[in-house]
């Protein structure tokens, strides 16, 4: 079934960042007056919020529209309640140690298994694209490219995972020291969600 426009503006916002009405429009395919109009009704429920971005050149602060905390909470967030409450749990109750024992399991077991996908990917692009599948599949609305300089960018615009990550931040050390491990490359986060940007980037190479 198709997505409906709602949805479709949400999943644009949340991929693609901040965009004026024009925009949104052209790429949905919809009137200005219809995007409008959803626009208005997304900011009824609280979901987007318009923002003024920087004009070009000498002319007037272009509208632009992004997503709120809440348009964000829309996506899928990995059972996030269940997951904060387990790990509050184990911290107050067995201590640091075993949570870190926990998120060490965690790491190995995700890290044979992006092994065990990446073999046979004997070059850096194609380990790369093979990881961001990987991810697309986990829910992070994955991507990757390749820079002039030679680097290699993989976004996450989502992360359901983002909820345990907040309360325990071991679990972010924890997913870029898996990257390195099967990328067999030097990994940099850029951009992080935790940090208040608006998706997870990582230089590679």
């Amino acid at each position: 079934m198709r997505p409906s426009p709602r949805d479709r503006l949400l999943y644009l916002l949340k991929t693609e960042g901040p965009k004026a009405t024009s925009a949104l429009s052209e790429v949905l395919g919809l009137t200005g007056e219809a995007a409008r109009q959803q626009l208005a009704k997304l900011a009824d429920e609280g979901l987007v919020e318009s923002i003024a971005e920087p004009a070009i050149g000498r002319g007037r602060p272009r509208q632009s529209w992004r997503l709120t905390s809440a348009g964000h909470r829309e996506f899928p967030d990995g059972h996030a309640d269940v997951a904060v409450s387990l790990i509050e749990a184990i911290g107050s109750e067995l201590g640091a140690d075993a949570l870190e024992t926990i998120i060490t399991a965690r790491e190995r077991k995700t890290a044979a298994m992006y092994s065990a996908a990446l073999l046979g990917a004997h070059t850096l692009d194609e380990r790369v694209a093979r990881l961001s599948a990987l991810r697309v599949a986990e829910g992070y609305m994955a991507s990757w490219w390749q820079e002039e300089d030679g680097h290699f960018i993989l976004v996450e615009n989502h992360c359901p995972i983002c909820a345990a990550a907040t309360a325990c931040r071991g679990f972010c050390r924890s997913e870029i020291d898996i990257f390195r491990a099967v990328l067999g490359a030097p990994v940099e986060r850029t951009e992080h969600l935790l940090q208040g940007a608006r998706r997870c980037a990582y230089r590679i190479g």
